[in-house]
């Protein structure tokens, strides 16, 4: 289906998978553009994947795509993006599935993809945030931000969020075969290679709230591999 597709990777989501995923159909519904919920599971040991599979059954704009087993959030969204391409997709989107992201946002993000390649949910603009989050984990989240826009070289304030929306251009010209980071480095290389292929970027605010239910993915891993992720790109860039 063309339109605009939604991404969900989901691992052990069931405690917020219907809640999100019905949130996320009635906004994406209210902009009056065909879409599509694909939520796309890594063999979730919580049922999460069953979830999904009966909220399919009664809404014909939710796929599900399973995946055997945990490959990582990158791997997650490549394999998304690989399915919503191939099905005619004008407009990709990325989202959190534990309403960190608000799904009332999308259809702020999509209205701004009518002037921009690229649409980041931003938090480090003026008008965004972060809610309930310790010092600690600001300081480490700006940090990062600032960290690799002063190394890449680029103007984007967010470059470590994972709230987007691209036009399915942008992923048609980037390698995205070569794409091999996670988390944090998956987000901030989409981004760059994009800016690098000459796309336009827009970042519009959003308030970033703590997940509703479950525990954080985010490995010490995942963070370090952002670091030396970063000047890499540089200088394959």
């Amino acid at each position: 289906m063309p339109g605009a597709w939604l991404i969900l990777p989901t691992y052990n989501e069931a405690e917020n998978l219907e809640a999100i995923v019905r949130a996320a159909h009635e906004q994406l519904g209210s902009t009056g553009r065909e879409h599509t919920v694909l939520v796309v599971d890594d063999g979730s040991p919580d049922g999460t994947g069953a979830i999904a599979d009966r909220l399919a059954g009664e809404l014909s704009e939710v796929r599900v795509l399973h995946r055997p087993q945990k490959q990582g959030l990158g791997r997650a969204y490549l394999a998304g993006f690989d399915v919503a391409l191939s099905e005619g997709a004008d407009l990709i989107l990325e989202m959190d599935a534990d309403f960190s992201h608000d799904p009332a946002d999308l259809p702020r993000l999509i209205e701004a993809a009518g002037s921009a390649d690229v649409v980041l949910g931003s938090r480090y603009v003026q008008g965004g945030g972060v809610e309930d989050w310790g010092l600690v984990r600001r300081i480490l989240s700006r940090g990062g931000s600032w960290y690799a826009r002063t190394l890449l070289g680029v103007p984007v304030r967010d470059l470590t969020g994972g709230f987007k929306c691209l036009n399915r251009r942008v992923l048609e010209r980037i390698d995205l075969e070569g794409m091999h980071a996670d988390g944090y480095g998956f987000q901030i290389e989409l981004t760059y290679r994009a800016i690098q292929a000459g796309f336009t970027v827009r970042e519009i605010p959003i308030r970033f709230r703590e997940r509703r239910e479950g525990h954080s993915k985010m490995t010490a891993r995942i963070a370090l591999e952002a670091v030396w992720k970063v000047p890499a790109l540089r200088f394959r860039g």
